[in-house]
């Protein structure tokens, strides 16, 4: 199943070099969990595999997969890696977000 997943190349590049440093396959896994400061909050794990429901979007060699009932909140997103002053780190750009936070890892709908 595919969906309007995107994964930026310097997020994929990053993915990359984690799971090489794991042995892991590069398979990055975003999923939302309840809380945060604004509802909800984003979640990334490194995956062994993608399951057979799960929404799956590939960038030079790296997926990233999201789970039917995360899909739902994540429809049209794009995942990037962003380094800045204050730390680098994996940003979630939302489109069905109505509310988000200064911090980038939660957001309300």
């Amino acid at each position: 199943m595919t969906s309007s997943l995107t994964l930026t190349e310097a997020a994929a590049t990053r993915v990359g070099m984690i799971a090489q440093k794991q042995g892991k396959p590069a398979i990055l896994r975003l999923s939302v969990e309840g809380g945060g400061c604004s509802g909800f909050q984003y979640k990334f794990d490194l995956d062994d595999a993608a399951e057979a429901d799960d929404a799956v979007s590939e960038t030079d060699g790296v997926k990233l997969v999201v789970d039917p009932v995360s899909l739902d909140l994540v429809a049209g997103c794009t995942v990037d890696y962003v380094e800045s002053l204050g730390g680098a780190a994996f940003r979630v750009e939302n489109p069905n977000a109505a509310a988000g936070c200064g911090c980038g890892s939660s957001f309300g709908i």
